[in-house]
C-alpha cells in the first residue's frame, strides 16, 4: 500500500488508459447528459461539433476510473474534499484512447489529525494524439504510514 509519505511534489504518475466507445458515450449521455450531440449521431453531425462527442462528465468519470485502477486501489485513500478546477479542453470522440497522468503539486500533513495528509495534484487526460482533453486540479486525502 502507498501512504501519504510516498508522494512528493514533482512526482509524475502515469495512471493508465482506456478507449471510449460510441455505445458508452450514448449510454452515459442518455442517463446523465442527454444533449443531442452526446446521444444522436445525426443530430450531432449538424452541430458546431460536426459529430458525436462524449459528455465532459463522462470524460471526468472515466478519469476517476483510471485514477482508481492506476493508483487509488493501492493507496490508503480517505476520499477527497473536492476539486479546485475542472476543464474540458477538447472534444472526446468515439474510438479515442485516453490516458491519464498525475503530477503531485503539494503535500500537506494535517495539523489537527496526524493520521492523514492532503495531496494536491494536477491530472491531465490526453487522447491518442497527445492532445490534452481534460485537466483536473484536485485534492486527495491519504492516510499516513503507521508509526
Amino acid at each position: 500500500m502507498r501512504y501519504f509519505e510516498d508522494f512528493a511534489p514533482g512526482d509524475v504518475i502515469e495512471l493508465g488508459s482506456r478507449t471510449i466507445t460510441k455505445d458508452g458515450i450514448v449510454a452515459f449521455a442518455r442517463e446523465f447528459d442527454p444533449q443531442p450531440f452526446h446521444t444522436d449521431e445525426a443530430a450531432a453531425a449538424r452541430t458546431i461539433y460536426g459529430g458525436l462527442l462524449a459528455s465532459g462528465w463522462h470524460t471526468g468519470s472515466l478519469a476517476m476510473r483510471i485514477l482508481y485502477d492506476g493508483l487509488l486501489k493501492d493507496t490508503v485513500s480517505l476520499g477527497s474534499p473536492g476539486v479546485d478546477e475542472l476543464r474540458w479542453l477538447k472534444p472526446v470522440r468515439p474510438g479515442d484512447t485516453l490516458s491519464l497522468r498525475m503530477t503531485i503539486l503539494e503535500t500537506i500533513p494535517s495539523r489537527s489529525k496526524p493520521d492523514r495528509g492532503l495531496v494536491r495534484s494536477l491530472m491531465e487526460m490526453r487522447n491518442q494524439h497527445g492532445e490534452v482533453v481534460l485537466t483536473i486540479r484536485g485534492l486527495s486525502l491519504l492516510g499516513r504510514r503507521p508509526a
